[in-house]
């Protein structure tokens, strides 16, 4: 048996679905990916999710792009991924390591201000440190005004979409600067236009 070793790999990716509250979910979808650049990613979809890989910046660029452009049509939709680095099993779309760190969809979404909630929880792999490097991602998100409150198996974030995301890249990204060889992982549910009353 071929033995598996975590964080050879700078390879991030995030295998997500976004889900429009509407009748009309793949006109806004499809519009969502459409006015999305992804051309710094690899991407694959299919019946279930949807999976983005590359360099950490891209990654987190196109996501949050596709959330955006799918709501700002005001409809309530929800993002749910699952954020990995170090993963031993990942050797696929490496060529786009490559690319330079511009990011592609920065400049379309930028003025786009979304309320949005999330909860995220960071799991760093094989970390005996692991509720420290939490703790510290913890005041990550207090330092960018973003965290609420701890919730039951998660952190919630509130604010603006650019503030939110920011808060959930740089996170991950330290979380998985604490260790040498790191694999880590984070869940993100990501929210706008709920018409529930926020629970602050």
């Amino acid at each position: 048996m071929q033995e598996l070793s975590c964080g050879t790999s700078n390879i991030v990716g995030v295998r997500f679905a976004v889900y429009p509250m509407a009748d009309d979910f793949v006109k806004i979808i499809k519009g969502a990916l459409k006015e999305t650049d992804t051309s710094k990613v690899w991407m694959e979809t299919d019946d279930v999710t949807t999976c983005i890989r590359g360099r950490s910046e891209h990654v987190f660029d196109t996501a949050k792009a596709i959330f955006v452009h799918a709501a700002k049509t005001g409809t309530h939709v929800v993002f749910n991924g699952t954020f990995s680095v170090g993963c031993p099993g990942d050797s696929e779309g490496d060529s786009y390591m490559s690319e330079d760190s511009h990011r592609l969809n920065e400049q379309a979404v930028s003025g786009e201000k979304i309320d949005t909630a999330a909860h995220f929880s960071l799991y760093p792999m094989n970390n005996p440190d692991y509720m420290q490097v939490i703790a510290d991602q913890v005041e990550t998100a207090e330092k960018h005004g973003t965290f609420t409150k701890g919730v039951h198996y998660a952190s919630r974030l509130d604010g603006d979409v650019s503030d939110v995301f920011t808060t959930l890249e740089e996170a991950f990204v330290r979380a998985s600067e604490t260790k040498n060889r790191a694999h880590v992982t984070m869940t993100a549910a990501i929210s706008a236009n709920s018409p529930s009353t926020k629970a602050k």
